[in-house]
């Protein structure tokens, strides 16, 4: 079954049966979903509007005009961006005064795969109880659609692109004259998705050169789209070919951002957050930061270097930013190489990580190596447990939590432990019986050595 339905949207492969693979019937059923569930929370407002964009996926335009046409149906405006970026529909969403939105991606899965992603009025995911209100909806299919004459009306934007740079470049502490001289040269991997549109014209406007790799926007990624280090030989080869400052990697709807350093070797997916909050903290005179329990232990070690205070959410982008307004936080985001900046909007945006990193780059004159090895070095490990349905996940993690009670243990999301030199994070999956283990240590070795020691730890319990 390659369905999954949660409360942040639906995602599934194309084609296949009803129920069991995202078809459009099942686009339309959740579309509907969603637009009922919109039309109930604003039952005074006479006209309703949605916000839709896509990554550039081959199967995109189909899934974008079942969306757009059934909201239209319900008696909903649709505001169409077309080609466009997951922060893009954030940012626009406010600027349409738009009672919602839904972006059409599947992110970093295979081109196989396509999804809903579901907005508020804010422009921000809906939250737990919301998302249940929508699946619920969809359960019982208890949508009403327009009369004749009162259908929604359908019109395209392609304005986008260029208002979102400006958004970008009228941020303050985006130095735009420090980065156009500085005369960068960068590469830059759009995997064939709309990264390949958005990231090279925000660079023009930075006066930045940019050698373009896999940027044309017609859904055939060339490589796994998750920008992982494994998945990356192809820029890194690029970026130490042609003498570039550093490489940028986006996943197909631009929400995380990933670097290489000018000798080909990877930044980090978790040094982009690490980066960019060490140039805002330094630039602020301090603050508070925020990122998931799976993130990199170096945003706390910056952000406590400049006098801030540092929070851990649970997972998943929605609880950052909950934390992080709880918190007055003024960067934040996820591991995975998403940044938040509250001053921009409060979602993943891979062109505001850009800006920002080429700003800290501009001003603290170092190479992006140089940088790199400027930040306490940490090694992470993933791994997982499979299980059998009938054991009691949520027994084990709490054994776990017991007998580590004397250390530093978090149990909003699972169970993290955190001891002096290292950190290990148990989670249990929703949609699989697995237990995610997430370590992270002094060097690699350590890091894999702990996550063995638990999985026979756990296994032992079972």
């Amino acid at each position: 079954m390659t369905l999954i339905k949660s409360i942040s949207g639906i995602r599934g492969t194309i084609g296949g049966k009803t129920a069991d693979n995202l078809t459009p019937i099942d686009a339309v059923k959740f579309a509907s979903a969603y637009g009922a569930f919109i039309k109930n929370r604003n039952p005074n407002k006479d006209k309703i509007t949605v916000v839709v964009g896509r990554d550039a996926r081959i199967s995109g335009k189909m899934i974008s005009s079942l969306v757009a046409n059934t909201l239209v149906g319900l008696g909903i405006d649709v505001v169409d961006l077309g080609l466009s970026t997951t922060p893009t529909v954030e940012v626009a969403v406010p600027l349409e005064n738009a009672d919602g939105g839904i972006i059409l991606t599947a992110s970093h899965n295979p081109k196989q795969w396509n999804a809903l992603k579901l907005l508020n009025e804010k422009g921000e995911f809906l939250n737990g109880s919301e998302g249940e209100k929508i699946l619920a909806l969809a359960e019982s299919e208890d949508f009403e659609f327009a009369d004749v004459d009162d259908l929604g009306l359908y019109s395209k934007d392609s304005s986008y692109l260029e208002k979102h740079i400006q958004e970008v470049l009228n941020l303050e502490l985006v130095d735009v004259e420090a980065i156009k001289k500085a005369n960068f040269k960068v590469v830059v991997d759009g995997v064939n998705s709309t990264g390949g549109i958005f990231i090279p014209a925000l660079l023009k406007e930075l006066n930045v050169e940019c050698i373009e790799l896999y940027c044309t926007p017609n859904g055939e990624f060339p490589h796994n789209p998750e920008p992982l280090k494994e998945h990356l030989t192809d820029i890194s080869e690029l970026v130490v070919k042609e003498k570039a400052d550093f490489g940028i990697v986006v996943d197909p709807d631009v929400d995380r951002l990933a670097l290489i350093s000018e000798d080909g070797s990877m930044f980090g997916e978790e040094y982009t957050l690490v980066a960019c909050a060490d140039y805002v903290l330094g630039k602020l005179g301090g603050g508070n930061t925020v990122s998931n329990l799976s993130s990199s232990r170096a945003l706390r070690d910056v952000t406590e270097k400049h006098g801030g205070t540092y929070t851990a959410s649970a997972v998943g982008e929605v609880n950052v930013v909950i934390k992080m307004k709880e918190t007055n936080t003024v960067i934040g985001g996820e591991g995975n190489g998403g940044i938040i900046y509250p001053a921009s909007h409060y979602g993943r945006d891979s062109l505001v990580g850009v800006a920002l990193f080429l700003s800290h780059l501009a001003n603290i004159k170092m190479s992006c190596k140089e940088l790199r090895d400027s930040y306490p070095s940490y090694f992470m490990s993933k791994n997982k447990i499979q299980l059998t349905p009938e054991i009691n996940v949520d027994a084990i993690l709490e054994t776990m939590a017991t007998t580590y009670k004397n250390e530093d243990v978090n149990t909003i999301d699972g169970v993290k432990i955190d001891f002096a030199d290292e950190w290990i994070h148990l989670r249990k999956s929703n949609t699989e019986p697995i237990i995610r283990i997430y370590t992270e240590a002094k060097s690699q070795a350590a890091a894999d050595n702990l996550a063995e020691r638990f999985i026979n730890e756990i296994k032992a319990i079972i």
